[in-house]
């Protein structure tokens, strides 16, 4: 049924609409008919029946099938070539100052520009061409065709009778020549009978034409005729010689070249062993691999290539542009060859030249090896250099294998080869590692023995923590030595926070502050609203 509609059926309702398909296809049921009256097809695919739903078709219609969106602009005319509409006698502003027309200006002549213009020399004024313009559909646009004039044919035919013409004569007063030469060199001065004159025009005649079919011989292909039981005849073309031995008679053996009856080929050499002067015949693998075959063949590869790089090429579709690209490429092979082959030369010199080396290469040695590939690049033995920075990169000092800070650990950096803290530290590589670790074991184990052992631990001094904010307590107690140092280290702490150049790697801090040092912080630090800060040295 040719609708779109998707309205809900029942169950019954569908199995109804299945029986009555059924009967159409059956022909027991009239054909449904469309919107033009003519009768639809029951057995077309529900697919290509149903229209789709954006047409609104309400009732069955075909009409989505065909090809009902036409453009009524698309015409097969095509342009007027060297039509003319208008002939001026002066010149008009705008026009072209080589020919005086309006169509085009002296920049888009196609004319040959001449030393003074028709807007100076008034004479030999071009009429203006007819410009149209069309609006060409799809089909139009890529139709190869449109606007051929088939007249222009017979240019095509007159040429290559001419051509055909002209050597027919050539070969006719050849062969004249050559008789009236041979006749004067026999008989002298003799003269010819009428008969003899006449066997010499046929002569002359016959010899022509058999030096034309000679010209033609490029063009016969030996053809047999085969008659079957049935009485039917054609022609197919003779494969090969019927004197000469078959493929699968030069050698017997069951191990040697595969022969295959439907193709009648032999890829492999029937007798490998056999002397290459007195055998014929060497496998048609033999003629894939010479001639002609073989440029073809690197031709066809040069193109696969080439695309696959991204050229725009292919050998079905342009063969003059891809063999046109492949002689480009052989040329320029060529002359890279040369140019590499100057070079070679001049860095080593030529040993066939009867040149003294110089003397720096004589006596230069180097055990590197280096492996090149047939275009002179470098294979193995000089990798390809990484692009460097300013700053220095993988920088060894001390014996150490890895760089400073490739290992961290309790935020602080390090060596990762030996794990050592200390930047100017001499690399003990994997033995200092184990004694590192052996300490820390015994030192662990020391110290859960002394735990274990003492009883009363003894009493830990509990230092003074600042804990105020911004407002002094008033039973503070201060100790003026210690005051003096926590007023040097604040001083030092605020001209390392200027000097970011002298910022250490490790960054070390002290969780317990003090209260000396909590007063030297408050004391050393500027107050925005205090009216003498700027006076603060």
């Amino acid at each position: 049924m040719a609708t779109a509609s998707v309205a809900f059926k029942s169950r019954e309702d569908h199995r109804k609409q299945l029986e009555l398909e059924e009967a159409r296809k059956a022909g027991l049921a009239p054909a449904e008919l469309d919107e033009d009256g003519k009768e639809i097809n029951p057995h077309i695919p529900q697919y290509m029946s149903s229209a789709p739903w954006y047409l609104n078709a309400e009732r069955p219609s075909l009409k989505h099938q065909r090809k009902w969106k036409s453009d009524p602009n698309y015409t097969k005319a095509w342009y007027d070539r060297g039509a003319k509409i208008f002939q001026a006698d002066k010149y008009r502003k705008g026009a072209c100052e080589n020919l005086w027309a309006m169509t085009h200006n002296a920049k888009t002549c196609m004319e040959r520009p001449r030393q003074k213009g028709a807007k100076w020399t008034s004479m030999h004024i071009a009429p203006d061409e007819k410009i149209e313009t069309f609006e060409l559909d799809y089909d139009g646009k890529r139709d190869r065709w449109n606007g051929y004039d088939a007249a222009t044919y017979a240019r095509v035919i007159e040429r290559y009778e001419a051509r055909d013409e002209a050597r027919r004569k050539y070969l006719k007063e050849q062969q004249l020549k050559k008789l009236e030469e041979k006749n004067n060199k026999q008989n002298g001065e003799e003269e010819v009978s009428d008969e003899e004159e006449d066997d010499e025009d046929d002569l002359k005649v016959d010899e022509a034409k058999v030096d034309e079919s000679k010209q033609m011989d490029f063009a016969k292909v030996e053809k047999r005729v085969r008659t079957t039981g049935g009485g039917s005849t054609g022609t197919v073309r003779n494969l090969r010689i019927r004197e000469d031995t078959a493929k699968y008679l030069l050698n017997l053996d069951v191990n040697s070249a595969h022969y295959d009856p439907k193709t009648r080929s032999m890829r492999e050499d029937p007798l490998p062993d056999a002397d290459p002067n007195e055998k014929f015949y060497g496998g048609d693998n033999q003629y894939r691999v010479s001639g002609q075959a073989l440029e073809f063949k690197q031709l066809n590869i040069h193109a696969w290539e080439a695309f696959d790089k991204g050229q725009d090429i292919h050998m079905q579709a342009a063969p003059s542009q891809a063999e046109l690209l492949f002689k480009n490429y052989k040329v320029i092979k060529e002359k890279l060859k040369s140019r590499m082959k100057d070079t070679i030369m001049d860095k080593y010199g030529n040993a066939a030249a009867e040149e003294e080396l110089p003397r720096e290469l004589l006596l230069g040695q180097s055990e590197r090896q280096v492996e090149y590939d047939r275009a002179g690049r470098i294979i193995k033995g000089q990798e390809t250099a990484l692009p460097k920075s300013k700053y220095e990169e993988d920088v060894y000092i001390n014996n150490h294998t890895c760089v400073w800070g490739s290992w961290w650990k309790d935020h602080q950096w390090g060596y990762k080869c030996c794990k050592q803290m200390i930047r100017n530290s001499y690399c003990t590589g994997a033995a200092g590692i184990e004694a590192a670790e052996a300490a820390t074991d015994l030192m662990k184990t020391n110290i859960a023995r002394k735990a274990a052992t003492e009883e009363d631990p003894a009493p830990v001094e509990e230092k003074k923590l600042a804990t105020w904010g911004t407002d002094v307590p008033d039973d503070l107690v201060l100790d003026q030595k210690l005051l003096v140092d926590a007023l040097k280290k604040e001083d030092e702490r605020k001209k390392e926070e200027r000097d970011e150049r002298k910022r250490k790697y490790n960054v070390k801090w002290d969780d317990e502050v003090t209260v000396e040092d909590m007063e030297a912080y408050r004391m050393k630090k500027i107050h925005h609203d205090d009216p003498m800060k700027d006076f603060l040295h």
